[in-house]
């Protein structure tokens, strides 16, 4: 069946996309035409359109023909580029309704046929869909680097090399009387071992990969009338919180997602942390305690003016995660900053009220929201799938490696679910595999 959908955004543009796919194409193309020439591929072509039933013109645009394979899905493909208003869009979509052998795309299909031809895996589908969500610089450039096949290719030479001493140990499993060199089991060990090193590395990357996709999420923590909100308005550039003298207005947690350069994150302005018998305040104080511990970074702001500042166990949210703000410098800062833990990653005395030393602080916090998504020379797993299924491709590599035996049956079947686990990744799990290897490597049969 072909297929059809609007590509480009709804609502009224200068110009719409509509996409079709399938072996129904070069008709549909001729029907709309009233041509029975189909475009030269690949050449924007300018065409009257018209609707298959009534003949009444439907608009005046451009349509570009791309013949399979060498197309987005890999089947023969149109794009009509029409003009972008509603009543245009929607009586072109309902044209292609009513041609045989069309019917509108389901979500994902065009990019699922893709796929299924073999133009895309799973990681570069993946990729795609990120780059069309990406909200900052540095999600569309981790996008762009995995649908262009870096995560793919990452991943396929793992598991290349994994089927390539697995062929080793089948071979001298099924071709005992072959030419197999001596002491198979010991040649490879070495190789699962780099492996294993090199996928542990990989997933212990501080989850860079997930934070830059989701966002980095940060919570700002401290006594009532700290600072908080007022931080938080300063950060979004426009009044998010109240902010008022009375102590406990903020009982609820507050979230704006920003963007700091080219980094998404997540601000989360927090309940005063105090002793309350109110059971509402309580609560947004127990999950303001709650969202800080499952955060990437805290901003904590001790207030400057208040020597009281380690009251509530203050200090027990200090870490390595921490950034200590001590605001109202405006006011005479009275905080000693020496019982503060040497673990957190520092101090900064502040006055969001007339800007001093705000700057100083904001490059610092700029600077380590960088060193927790900066893109590296390696891709980076930007999925807890690709996480879980790495996990249980070293789980059977551990297996492999501490096996105190010399079963080969059993030795490869590990090294099978290990590749098999990373061909779940990209969508790559053939048996056949192992088989070329075996006679394109070892010459059997000859």
């Amino acid at each position: 069946m072909t297929i059809f959908a609007l590509s480009s955004g709804k609502g009224k543009a200068g110009v719409g996309v509509i996409r079709v796919s399938g072996e129904a194409t070069k008709n549909a193309i001729s029907i709309l035409t009233k041509s029975e020439k189909c475009p030269k591929p690949r050449v924007a072509s300018l065409k009257w359109f018209y609707d298959p039933l009534s003949g009444g013109r439907l608009d005046h645009g451009l349509v570009i023909f791309f013949p399979g394979p060498n197309s987005f899905t890999g089947e023969d493909v149109a794009e009509f580029h029409i003009h972008g208003g509603y009543a245009v869009v929607s009586g072109f979509l309902e044209a292609l309704s009513k041609i045989e052998n069309l019917r509108l795309a389901e979500a994902g299909e065009f990019t699922r046929r893709a796929f299924d031809n073999g133009k895309m895996d799973l990681t570069e589908a993946e990729g795609l869909a990120d780059l069309i969500n990406s909200e900052t610089e540095g999600q569309r450039r981790q996008a762009l680097r995995q649908m262009d096949g870096n995560l793919k290719e990452l991943y396929e030479g793992w598991r290349h090399d994994l089927i390539s001493a697995m062929a080793y140990l089948e071979a001298d499993i099924d071709f005992a009387d072959e030419e197999i060199p001596d002491d198979v089991t010991e040649r490879i060990i070495p190789i699962v071992h780099d492996l294993y090193q090199d996928i542990q590395e990989h997933l212990d990357d501080g989850h860079r990969g997930e934070r830059l996709r989701h966002g980095l999420q940060v919570v700002i923590l401290g006594a009532p009338n700290a600072g908080k909100s007022t931080l938080l308005n300063y950060l979004s550039r426009r009044d998010v919180a109240i902010v008022s003298d009375i102590a406990g207005t903020t009982r609820d947690s507050l979230e704006v997602h920003l963007d700091i350069s080219g980094f998404p994150v997540s601000i989360i302005d927090t309940a005063g942390i105090r002793e309350s018998e109110d059971a509402i305040e309580s609560e947004g104080i127990r999950r303001a305690l709650s969202k800080a511990e499952q955060s990437d970074l805290r901003i904590i702001i001790l207030d400057g003016a208040n020597s009281s500042y380690l009251d509530h166990g203050m200090a027990d949210h200090m870490g390595q995660n921490t950034m200590v703000m001590i605001s109202k410098k405006d006011l005479g800062v009275i905080i000693d900053t020496e019982k503060l833990p040497r673990n957190i990653i520092g101090t900064w005395h502040v006055s969001v009220k007339n800007g001093d030393g705000i700057s100083d602080f904001m490059a610092s916090f700029e600077k380590e929201v960088g060193a927790r998504m900066q893109l590296t020379d390696t891709p980076s797993l930007t999925r807890t799938r690709h996480r879980l299924h790495l996990q249980n491709a070293l789980d059977h590599m551990g297996r492999f490696l501490a096996a105190d035996h010399f079963e080969l049956e059993l030795l490869s079947e590990d090294l099978r679910m290990a590749a098999r686990e990373i061909g779940k990744i990209t969508g790559y799990v053939d048996v056949e595999d192992i088989l070329e290897k075996i006679f394109t490597e070892f010459c059997i049969g000859k």
